[in-house]
């Protein structure tokens, strides 16, 4: 008898270590979710809940959470949020834990204790955060993922391979898991001086009134990518160019931003890396993808002008007089004319 009880604790002891306590919900407001393993079903959040590890946490478009974990260290999670607390263990000697961001916006407050060797990680699919003991901002949109660096140092990594020091008042990003772009200085008075803000104020100690900057804030990053990464291709960083451009794809929805992104990418490819093919995929996109925005007058230009590099004459022909006819007074009309009468001969 002794001998099966003692198999029936070995036995319990893995399921008793998923359930471990990793912490409690502090505070909360609005629409706020939270279920046990990913199987489960998400039911509203008990004041004071108790989360353990394996367990989520969601909040919904006017939802916010303080999660104080059993170190004190913090999590605030903002609005259209998932967090999964997939690990945690804290001794005298060592802590560490793994946080799964599956979309939306958080900060990270982690304590460091003198002798106390800390690994926590924050991953969303495609991207992971490395602390030591610090705090950041985190914001995941599909597969694109920003950092902000608050206080301390993080190392953040593509899921592809790749990491990148993510020191205080510095931001760095990256998407489909690729190695994080170069951190750049946050300075004051810039838009990613008020996408920081914007962030600060939706994890702060208590949530905003409204909700307007937060649901923003992708946006304001992807339209700043787009000066940055034509900065970065005047610069010669075509490559980081591209990924840039590709995070700002990647954060939106907004077509205005999503075309100037696409044109910018056909010019690398074009004016920089020598490849036509590619930037004609983006050109054609353009036009496939939106009806009716001003984007659409030079992507059309543009796919001409590709085809005519390429020696392709009669589709160059044919994307010249499709110009003509849909922008008669158009800025680029004398060079389409031109090129057209030299193709005609």
């Amino acid at each position: 008898m002794r001998t099966i009880i003692l198999c029936c604790l070995m036995l319990l002891l893995p399921a008793l270590a998923i359930a471990a306590p990793a912490g409690g919900v502090t505070k909360a407001k609005g629409t706020v979710l939270y279920k046990s393993g990913p199987g489960g079903s998400y039911r509203p959040l008990a004041a004071k809940q108790v989360i353990n590890e394996g367990d989520w946490l969601k909040t919904g478009k006017d939802g916010w959470i303080e999660l104080t974990l059993s170190d004190n260290s913090r999590f605030t999670i903002a609005n259209n949020s998932e967090l999964e607390i997939q690990s945690y263990l804290v001794s005298k000697t060592r802590k560490t834990g793994s946080f799964g961001l599956t979309q939306g916006k958080l900060r990270a407050s982690v304590m460091k204790l003198a002798g106390q060797q800390t690994d926590i990680k924050v991953k969303s699919s495609t991207a992971v955060a490395g602390v030591k003991g610090t705090e950041f901002f985190m914001l995941t949109q599909g597969p694109a993922n920003v950092f902000f660096g608050n206080e301390g140092t993080v190392t953040v990594s593509g899921s592809s391979g790749g990491s990148e020091p993510l020191p205080a008042d510095t931001m760095t990003q990256t998407t489909r898991g690729a190695k994080p772009t170069a951190s750049v200085r946050v300075d004051q008075g810039t838009p990613l001086a008020k996408a920081k803000l914007d962030f600060e104020a939706a994890t702060g100690s208590l949530p905003p009134a409204q909700w307007g900057d937060s649901d923003n804030l992708a946006n304001i990053i992807a339209r700043w990518n787009i000066n940055h990464g034509h900065y970065l291709a005047d610069s010669g960083r075509h490559d980081e160019a591209l990924q840039v451009f590709q995070v700002a794809l990647d954060l939106t929805t907004l077509a205005d931003v999503r075309a100037d992104a696409r044109l910018e990418r056909g010019s690398v490819y074009g004016r920089f890396l020598d490849h036509p093919e590619a930037a004609l995929a983006e050109y054609l996109l353009v036009l496939e993808e939106y009806n009716k925005i001003p984007q659409m007058e030079t992507a059309l230009y543009s796919a001409g002008q590709t085809l005519y590099d390429m020696g392709r004459t009669d589709l160059a022909k044919a994307r010249f007089k499709q110009y003509l006819n849909e922008y008669p007074e158009g800025k680029h009309r004398s060079s389409v004319e031109t090129l057209l009468k030299m193709l005609e001969q």
